[in-house]
């Protein structure tokens, strides 16, 4: 069917939500942007779905989502004999329209749904998921992206996203849906009162509680401290839980961000409701102008990232998510040394772009890392293979570079709210000791040197985008670098073929990892970049370490690394 064919279609078709029809009417005789609302679809695969808010088959809408969701429920029926799903979802544009609509579809093709009678964040959706004994879940939510977007994202029974296998056979089924006849639906009230969808408890919220404040090491510890926070959701889903743990925890000294406290989906004091730039604090650094606090934490609109800013000498330092992630380690591992908890044979696990330092910090506590692709949900596996064979406790901390942090096993994916709750502990540990979490910083860069990680994001928006990236991977493939800001290049790891190859000698073995599009180069004296398109939108990152003893040097190593980096891909 051709673009304009999808597009009159719609136009008859698509009369369940006015704002579609609206949308439609708006573009008729706009060419590019009809083609760009139908000249695909939403491509579903282990992130599942995301873009942009709006009519036709390439936008979030009831229409994509219960494709989606038909195609889910096939799989889920077509795999188990009586299966059900948790949803959940955030504070953005539709997401409790998508949400409903995803139970609606579920409950119409026999599946038990358990939904939250509120938004909450993406951690408590993996945790239902268990604690109910789901086949699956699905939470409603773009994480820290513009509010233009919106996602969809698809957990199995073990509170992990989908694997790709599941991705595929669940595209498999949306692919046979049409979606405007193939979908099965029933009004979501009518599904409450026939018990085909049910509320979610407030047991499960307080199961949650518990568990994240069973991770504290030293309550006393955060009930006598000083130590002052300021906290913003970035008007997202983590207002309640974690002013929840802290309060319950005994941090007394809490104020939260007016103006980003309340859920709103258009983010109207914060554009970008990203932690990792310094615009999602700046509404809290107004509020510390008054009265300075010691720490500023921001939580993304899904309470799965956290950001902190730590208060020293005059002024606000922000800290990347490689760093609050060394910092954890660091903590966890001395504290519970100190305390004697550290259990034999320790485990950490992070993404593979994460900081070598937290590597090199782990081993000087003989403690083991592994290390995996990007995507949480294989932190994720690991946790749960802990668990099955008994050794969940070896289990120290989970992290990606990314600003994604589990300390626990209460879920499989990254958690705001606990991670809030060690931040906090862990600066009135080091309080305590007359430190802030930056000077702590420091203190390790003197330890181990300097480790400057650089992430370098490129958009590519549009229908050409995506064709664009991928040449440009064709090209550092046919061409391979040999060299970044002088440093030879010793290693080529492309994970879509699963091949390393020594470039001196020409040598290969295989990547014991999962098959995905990524490259690494690892240079000279430790130094590396990866390239990694993002497989959710048209976007290519690039992930520089540059080592060096002084922050100079690291800074002028990293900028020469990233500029031969942007002349190879063309950019």
């Amino acid at each position: 069917m051709s673009i304009e064919e999808l597009y009159e279609l719609w136009k008859k078709k698509a009369s369940a939500d006015p704002d579609i029809i609206e949308e439609l009417k708006a573009i008729e005789g706009n060419q590019e942007e009809i083609s760009d609302r139908f000249y695909k679809s939403l491509a579903f695969g282990t992130g599942g779905l995301r873009g942009v808010i709006g009519a036709g088959t390439n936008r979030m809408n009831v229409y994509t989502v219960n494709q989606a969701t038909q195609g889910l429920a096939d799989y889920l029926n077509d795999r188990y004999d009586a299966p059900s799903v948790a949803i959940a979802y955030d504070s953005r544009i539709k997401s409790d329209v998508f949400a409903k609509g995803a139970a609606g579809v579920l409950a119409a093709n026999g599946i038990k749904v358990y939904i939250y009678p509120t938004l909450v964040p993406t951690p408590m959706l993996s945790f239902a998921v268990r604690k109910l004994k789901c086949s699956s879940g699905i939470i409603i939510t773009a994480s820290h992206n513009p509010s233009k977007y919106n996602g969809y994202k698809c957990y199995d029974e073990n509170g992990y996203q989908m694997t790709d296998e599941a991705a595929e056979k669940t595209l498999s089924y949306i692919s046979k849906t049409d979606i405007f006849d193939s979908v099965k639906a029933i009004d979501f009230e009518q599904g409450i009162k026939d018990a085909k969808i049910e509320y979610i408890p407030a047991a499960v919220n307080e199961a949650f509680f518990a568990d994240v404040l069973s991770q504290l090491n030293d309550k006393e510890l955060c009930e006598k401290t000083d130590l002052s926070i300021i906290y913003t959701p970035l008007n997202g889903t983590g207002n309640i839980p974690v002013r929840t743990v802290l309060e319950r925890a005994g941090f007394k000294n809490v104020r939260v961000v007016s103006s980003q406290e309340k859920p709103d989906g258009t983010f109207p004091t914060c554009p970008f409701p990203n932690p990792e730039i310094r615009q999602a604090f700046e509404q809290a650094l107004n509020m510390a102008e008054n009265e300075p606090a010691d720490l500023l934490v921001a939580t993304d609109p899904d309470c799965d990232r956290v950001g902190i800013a730590v208060f020293d000498d005059g002024e606000y330092k922000l800290l990347t998510g490689n760093e609050t992630g060394v910092l954890l380690i660091r903590y966890l591992l001395e504290v519970k040394k100190e305390t004697g908890r550290l259990p034999e044979n320790p485990l950490a696990v992070k993404s593979f772009v994460t900081t070598g330092l937290v590597d090199a910090v782990a081993a000087s506590f003989g403690v083991k890392v592994i290390n995996t692709l990007t995507g949480f949900k294989y932190i994720g596996e690991i946790v749960t293979q802990l668990e099955k064979e008994g050794q969940a406790e070896r289990f120290v901390i989970g992290m990606e570079e990314s600003y994604g942090y589990l300390v626990g096993t209460h879920a499989r994916d990254k958690d705001a709210v606990v991670s809030s709750l060690m931040i906090c502990e862990m600066a009135a540990y080091y309080k305590a000791r007359g430190k802030n979490l930056y000077r702590v910083m420091q203190d390790i860069y003197a330890e181990y040197g300097i480790y400057r990680n650089v992430l370098l994001n490129f958009s590519f928006e549009g229908a050409s985008g995506m064709q664009k990236m991928s040449a440009m991977m064709d090209s550092l493939r046919e061409n391979a670098p040999q060299s970044f800001g002088s440093l030879g290049v010793e290693y080529i790891s492309d994970f879509r073929s699963s091949v390393e190859t020594e470039t001196a000698t020409g040598k290969t073995s295989k990547i014991e990892l999962p098959s995905s599009n990524v490259l690494e180069y690892r240079l000279e004296k430790g130094n590396r970049v990866i390239v990694r398109p993002s497989g959710t939108e048209p976007k290519i990152k690039i992930y520089i370490t540059a080592i060096a003893p002084d922050e100079a040097a690291a800074d002028a190593l990293a900028e020469k690394i990233g500029a031969d980096m942007k002349k190879y891909m063309g950019i």
